[in-house]
């Protein structure tokens, strides 16, 4: 991808992060406005534009993705009470950064799936 993807500059070191964890492939870091006590960023090095673009591009990829969140859940304490692994996909599921990235959080309780009802 160009200088113009965020997580894209991250990994090449262009813009600072607060790294936990990386790996050949993949590169984990604090999100910068945290939504719960443990909100980290778990991101393939390698671009692609969202989940499924990477599942179905590199399915490999995509499950060194998961073995880095459950390593950084571990390593965060967060094995015991729980957490929260997701992925917003596209204008309706709220992505913002359009580098596919996990969103784990945990730390506390943290609530219902979403913010309201839809029904």
């Amino acid at each position: 991808m160009g200088s113009d993807c965020l997580f894209c500059r991250i990994v090449a070191g262009e813009i600072p992060a607060t790294v936990v964890r990386e790996t050949d492939t993949t590169l984990a870091f604090r999100d910068i406005d945290p939504k719960a006590p443990v909100h980290v960023l778990v991101i393939p090095k390698e671009h692609y534009a969202d989940v499924a673009t990477l599942a179905q591009g590199d399915p490999t990829l995509a499950a060194d993705v998961l073995a880095t969140s459950a390593a950084v859940a571990e390593d965060e304490g967060l094995l015991g009470d729980g957490f929260r692994l997701m992925f917003n996909t596209g204008a309706y599921g709220g992505q913002e950064v359009f580098h596919v990235h996990a969103h784990l959080l945990g730390g506390a309780p943290l609530g219902p799936m979403l913010a309201r009802d839809l029904g």
